[in-house]
């Protein structure tokens, strides 16, 4: 399992499962591809907020495929 909580570790066009803000309280998670990276810090303890391709923002859980947003 990948680390969200490591901005390095999240590239724009991952594919991710994060935490909406009103799923906080259940822990729902919501599969999506990385449009835009919303935190500027380093790392952050629960997770880099990310902007998904539909739109969706929310703070990165765990990273399905990492290789889906590195460069060619």
């Amino acid at each position: 399992m990948n680390d969200g909580r490591k901005r390095a570790n999240v590239l724009p066009g991952a594919e991710v499962l994060i935490v909406l803000k009103q799923d906080q309280r259940t822990g729902k998670l919501t599969r999506g591809i990385v449009k835009d990276l919303l935190t500027n810090s380093a790392t952050h303890p629960h997770g880099i907020k990310v902007r998904l391709m539909d739109g969706q923002v929310g703070r990165v859980k765990e990273i399905v495929n990492p290789a889906a947003g590195r460069p060619e």
